[in-house]
């Protein structure tokens, strides 16, 4: 789910009665395929070589610029044709730096001058490619960059942000506002004294950084800073390129590059894995795009009339299953982890990918980095013609190989179904969600004890616990305090923070990969706009004056990823562990929840624990197995050394809270 630009839907069907999408009588299928892997521009001190695919041109052009933007060319070229589809040509200069553009000849008519599809540099607003010397944008102390440890997916803790939210208030305390280098900031505080910024991260406790799309996107003019001009980026222009509204200068292509680094740099030291939201999708327009310019149609999927597809609500739908495309897509990802040092993955609307090119991917990404964490959106926004059962969708994804889907179920069960924002959820009471809460908890995995006719997912569908995103809130919609304000109106705001908590209590206890939205430990709100992908800041960004409101909030959350990360029973790595390990107990007290994770899952200290989680706005007796227990969560705080010992037979468990229990006999 996101935002649908109605704009580009109709600019792609008006598109339809213009293009030719397989020229002369015969298919994309007949379209040769190339296998090298030097597409795009390739730089040596001594020689540069241009090489493209344009299978139906019958002329290329360069043309090479001295800046990214204006002024007249310095130079013409044209290239040569070779075999497969391949156009290119070697010059014999040193040519770092300097700005180009491609134009082909189709149908005895010139495109409009574009980079490349494979462009790694680009000038402002990415209308120009640049040649780039990519060691020389490197930082100090970039060859010694070292991932942090990473045993099992499972032992995972995302955190979803955008570059500007983070570190736009004018109270973050932050220097370079709304950039990269603002997650490169340490000792950053609010006027509070707050941490904020990257320090804040650090001390939520979280293991990766989710970045929401990040490379080269259309909707923001570069050259215009102080239009404050916002977007979240799903909107992609140059897929290899960081976003130059990013950088502190976005019109010299190697500052983004170099900044990109810096800011991975210093999350990795401060213990910190990054994850890129890539939107291999659909691109920010038809016409425009670098696509059309080499290959028109071809990278796009169409209907059986001819007509564009829309999987993904935005007025074109990228063709992954097409060879090139497919290459294209492999190629772009680990170029993303070999020059980046990218930790991870994260594909938009990744059902309208089909199975064998996420495969592929995961495949190529993990040949070079077993611990690259790839995941997902398993569904479309719209119809496809990619049959179903080839589609990388929730319900496939045991069929795909180290990909993880988030679980929609345990979100809408939690706070009530996406599209209807009155529906409580389990959290405000809602006792019929009981099945599709203890769905997420074990993962999306098979179980005997979750009775799936009741749970929103019929069946389960991931393969192991970590093709599972546990997760309540993200990017898209409401916000999750918001989203409860909405659908309990006349609840108190004492009453929302328990439901805030006791949500988020369940994600980070459950099985599975843990997901946050960056702000929901200070109680997030974007006023109540769902869809804020152009709002603005005063909208979107992090109020750092929230965490000093809220600070028993975000030191609940705080203690709650203490205790995940304290506590391997809660993030098992196999079905078989969970399904031997824990087990729901039958309280015979509709909506609310307990289970017992026993015998040290998983290595844990603890011999056996106990959660309990009680949706209910009122207290509720529930007797406790045999033994001595001592409590570390009450609903309201976290204390891993334990808030009370020795609790035996029938305890009372506040309303809308969370306990968690153990005992070492």
């Amino acid at each position: 789910m996101r935002y649908i630009n109605f704009a580009l839907v109709i600019a792609s069907l008006v598109l339809l009665t213009s293009v030719k999408f397989a020229g002369q009588g015969y298919s994309f299928a007949d379209y040769p395929v190339y296998t090298g892997t030097d597409l795009g521009v390739n730089y040596a001190p001594l020689k540069t070589t241009f090489k493209v695919w344009a299978p139906t041109a019958s002329a290329v052009k360069l043309r090479l610029y001295d800046a990214g933007d204006g002024g007249n060319a310095i130079a013409t070229f044209d290239l040569l044709k070779g075999g497969k589809g391949i156009w290119a040509l070697t010059i014999d200069k040193n040519l770092k730096n300097k700005y180009y553009t491609f134009q082909v000849m189709r149908d005895g008519q010139w495109s409009s001058e574009r980079p490349d599809s494979y462009a790694k540099a680009v000038g402002v607003n990415g209308n120009r490619g640049m040649v780039v010397d990519l060691a020389s944008t490197d930082p100090k102390g970039w060859k010694n960059d070292k991932k942090p440890a990473l045993k099992n997916f499972t032992d995972i803790i995302l955190y979803e942000l955008h570059i500007r939210d983070i570190s736009i208030d004018p109270n973050s305390g932050i220097k370079n506002k709304g950039k990269f280098l603002g997650l490169t900031e340490s000792g950053t505080k609010s006027p509070d004294g707050e941490p904020t910024g990257l320090d804040h991260i650090k001390e939520l406790g979280v293991t990766h950084v989710h970045l929401l799309p990040s490379f080269d996107f259309n909707s923001v003019d570069e050259t215009k800073p102080q239009d404050n001009k916002y977007n979240w980026g799903y909107d992609p222009l140059n897929y290899n390129a960081p976003e130059g509204s990013y950088s502190t200068n976005p019109y010299d292509g190697n500052i983004r590059i170099r900044e990109f680094k810096q800011m991975v740099q210093a999350l990795h030291k401060k213990g910190l894995r990054v994850i890129l939201d890539v939107v291999y999708n659909h691109t920010s327009d038809v016409k425009g795009s670098n696509f059309t310019a080499f290959a028109p149609g071809y990278f796009y999927r169409q209907n059986a009339d001819g007509s564009y597809s829309n999987g993904t609500g935005c007025g074109n739908e990228v063709a992954s299953e097409r060879p090139m495309v497919r290459k294209f897509m492999i190629e772009s990802v680990l170029y993303w982890a070999k020059e980046y040092h990218l930790d991870g993955f994260r594909f938009d609307l990744m059902g309208t990918h089909d199975i064998e090119t996420m495969n592929q991917i995961s495949a190529a990404l993990h040949k070079i980095d077993p611990t690259i964490y790839i995941y997902g959106e398993g569904w479309t926004a719209g119809n496809t013609p990619l049959p179903e059962e080839k589609r990388a969708i929730k319900k496939n994804i045991s069929k795909v190989n180290k990909v993880a889907a988030f679980s929609d179920d345990i979100r809408d069960g939690l706070k009530g179904g996406w599209n209807n924002l009155k529906e409580k959820g389990f959290v405000s009471g809602n006792a019929d969600k009981t099945e599709s809460v203890k769905f997420g908890i074990v993962a999306s995995t098979s179980n005997k004890q979750v009775n799936y006719k009741l749970a929103s997912s019929k069946a389960p569908w991931a393969a192991e616990p970590y093709q599972t995103i546990t997760y309540v809130s993200c990017h898209d919609d409401n916000t999750l305090f918001d989203r409860l304000k909405i659908s309990n109106p006349t609840a108190t705001e004492d009453e929302l923070i328990k439901m805030d908590k006791l949500a988020n209590a369940v994600v980070l206890t459950s099985q599975g990969v843990s997901f946050l939205h960056s702000g929901a430990e200070l109680l997030r709100t974007k006023q109540g706009i769902a869809n804020s992908f152009e709002s603005p800041d005063s909208i979107n960004q992090i109020d750092w004056s929230r965490k000093t409101k809220y600070k028993a909030v975000f030191e609940y959350y705080k203690g709650l990823v203490a205790l995940r990360k304290a506590h391997p029973a809660f993030r098992m790595p196999s079905t078989e562990m969970i399904q031997k390990h824990l087990k729901f107990v039958e309280t015979g007290i509709p909506g609310l929840i307990a289970y017992r994770i026993n015998d040290n899952a998983n290595g844990d200290s603890w011999k056996n624990i106990m959660v309990i989680l009680n949706g209910n706005a009122t207290a509720q007796s529930v007797k406790l197995p045999k033994g001595n227990w001592t409590m570390v969560t009450d609903g309201q705080r976290v204390k891993l050394s334990g808030i009370k010992a020795n609790l035996t037979g029938s305890v009372a468990i506040g309303g809308t809270a969370a306990w968690v229990l153990y005992k070492n006999e």
